[in-house]
């Protein structure tokens, strides 16, 4: 499942890949943009996709609150939603409604974990955003 989002441009770097700021119900963020650039400048379905581990107590703990975020900190995005352990060496991360699956690293989190809310910061360069046709 996807949940709707509103992308807009932001200035590119020829050099690099292509970013967007992505504007959700839940927060705002500049990640990269995997899709068509004319595609960019309205609402959409999209998935998200990080290409970074969960190493508990180092990128991911306990949230402070409980509802759904998406923010910048630096170079980091922060998603902030409830996580279920998959049993199978990874977890989804439930962010208002748009699931994020994430690897677990060794060890995984603690088993009390499972369904409460968390934080996950994550390098920029690793998270994603592929518009999909529902």
């Amino acid at each position: 499942m996807s949940v709707p989002v509103r992308t807009e441009a932001v200035r590119q770097v020829p050099s690099e890949p292509a970013t967007v700021r992505v504007r959700s119900a839940v927060g705002t963020a500049v990640v990269l943009w995997h899709g068509d650039p004319e595609e960019v400048g309205r609402e959409q379905h999209v998935e998200w996709t990080v290409d970074e581990d969960i190493v508990w107590s180092e990128n991911a703990w306990p949230a402070s609150s409980a509802a759904p975020g998406l923010r910048e900190d630096g170079d980091r995005i922060v998603f902030r939603g409830r996580l279920s352990l998959t049993g199978d060496g990874m977890a989804l991360l439930d962010v208002g409604g748009a699931p994020i699956l994430f690897e677990l690293a060794v060890p995984p989190p603690p088993e009390s974990s499972d369904a409460p809310w968390v934080e996950v910061r994550v390098a920029r360069e690793n998270v994603g955003l592929w518009p999909c046709r529902l």
